[in-house]
C-alpha cells in the first residue's frame, strides 16, 4: 500500500489541527474511511495518536470534520468566483464551474469525499447533504431568475443544476462508467471533463 506523506507546500509552522484535516483529506478521498485508521493519519502527520485525538476525539468527529471543511471550501471558491465575475450570466455559471473543479485538479483526493458522503451515517451525512442541496437550490433559482429575464435560454433549471452536479459527483461515484469512455481521472483528465461541461453550458444556455 502506497504511503501518502504531508504535501511538501504544508510547513510544520501549519497549527496541528488543519496539518491533521490534510492529511485525512487525502487518505479518506484516496483509500475510503473504513480503510484508514487514526494510528495511520497520526503517524503520516508525525503527532501522536493522543494528540490527534486532543483535536478530534473520535473518528466520527474527524469524518466529519473533514467532510464540511470540504464543503466550506467549496463554498468559499464558488463565492470568490461569482464575486470576481461580470454579471453576464454565461460567465458566470463558466465560473462556477471553473472554480468547482479547481480544487479537485489540485487535490484529487477530494473527489473521494463525495464517494463517502452518502455512506456516512445519521446526522453527519444530513449535514452534509444539506450543504450541498443548499448550493444546488441556489444555482437552480440563479438560473431561473435569468431565464425568466431572457438572459439564458428557457430550459428546466433545475435538471440543469442538477446534471451538472452529476457530471461532478459521477467521477468520484461511478469512475467505471467513466473508464468506458477512456476518461481517466488525472488532473488532465479533470481539465478535459471541465472543458466538456463548459462547452456543452454554453451551447445549452446561450439566448
Amino acid at each position: 500500500m502506497s504511503t501518502v506523506r504531508i504535501p511538501s507546500h504544508i510547513p510544520s509552522r501549519i497549527p496541528t489541527r488543519t496539518r491533521i484535516l490534510t492529511v485525512a483529506t487525502d487518505l479518506f478521498g484516496s483509500r475510503g474511511v473504513d480503510a484508514v485508521s487514526l494510528d495511520q493519519i497520526a503517524s503520516e502527520v508525525g503527532v501522536a495518536k493522543q494528540t490527534l485525538l486532543y483535536w478530534f476525539p473520535s473518528k466520527d468527529e474527524l469524518v466529519e470534520a473533514v467532510l464540511l471543511d470540504a464543503a466550506n471550501e467549496l463554498t468559499v471558491v464558488i463565492e470568490a468566483a461569482l464575486r470576481a465575475t461580470a454579471e453576464d450570466p454565461l460567465a458566470r455559471v463558466d465560473a462556477v464551474v471553473r472554480a468547482v473543479f479547481r480544487p479537485a485538479v489540485r487535490r484529487p483526493a477530494l473527489l473521494g469525499l463525495v464517494r463517502e458522503v452518502s455512506r456516512m451515517p445519521g446526522d453527519i451525512g444530513t449535514r452534509l447533504t444539506g450543504q450541498l442541496q443548499g448550493l444546488a437550490a441556489r444555482a437552480t433559482e440563479y438560473l431561473r431568475r435569468e431565464m425568466a429575464a431572457g438572459r439564458l435560454r428557457r430550459a428546466d433549471p433545475g435538471l440543469v443544476a442538477a446534471l451538472c452536479y452529476a457530471t461532478v459527483t459521477g467521477i468520484a461515484t461511478e469512475p467505471a462508467v467513466l473508464r468506458i469512455s477512456g476518461w481517466q481521472a488525472t488532473p488532465a483528465g479533470l481539465r478535459r471533463l471541465r472543458d466538456e461541461l463548459r462547452g456543452f453550458l454554453r451551447a445549452a444556455l446561450a439566448p
